[in-house]
């Protein structure tokens, strides 16, 4: 299954996505860095950056920099990880930049509930911006 989450709030394409790997699908999400983290700009941000300066920088906790591993991390936090269940379902999603060139020609699906429209503000910050101003190329 190929998911496209241009335009797609993360924490609900997360959990569509988190579902469809415990049945045992495969799922390939593409154009990580256009989904969406509702909120304000100012919040959202200052929450991101209070994450990357917790902890030990040698012993963690680690957050990822790239929008793919952003996104794949954070479905990994909606699966059983500690768990051989959902340690098997998490390596069943793969997250990309962009469109790969062998995914160019496929349809890929839009989840229609995650869709940037159903919020009620227009508060929100894309991937790229957030992973950018914590030190993201």
């Amino acid at each position: 299954m190929i998911i496209d989450a241009k335009g797609s709030i993360l924490g609900r394409l997360g959990s569509y996505v988190a579902k469809q790997v415990l049945l045992g699908n495969e799922v390939e999400i593409i154009n990580c860095e256009e989904s969406v983290v509702s909120g304000r700009k100012h919040d959202v941000l200052n929450e991101y950056a209070r994450r990357m300066h917790m902890g030990a920088p040698g012993k963690g906790p680690f957050f990822y920099r790239r929008p793919d591993m952003f996104v794949k991390r954070t479905i990994r936090g909606m699966l059983p990880f500690k768990r051989s269940r959902g340690r098997d379902a998490f390596k069943n999603i793969k997250c990309y930049v962009g469109v790969p060139e062998n995914l160019k020609n496929q349809k890929a699906h839009v989840i229609e509930s995650a869709n940037v429209e159903k919020l009620h503000s227009s508060d929100y910050l894309r991937v790229k911006d957030i992973c950018k101003s914590v030190g993201g190329k």
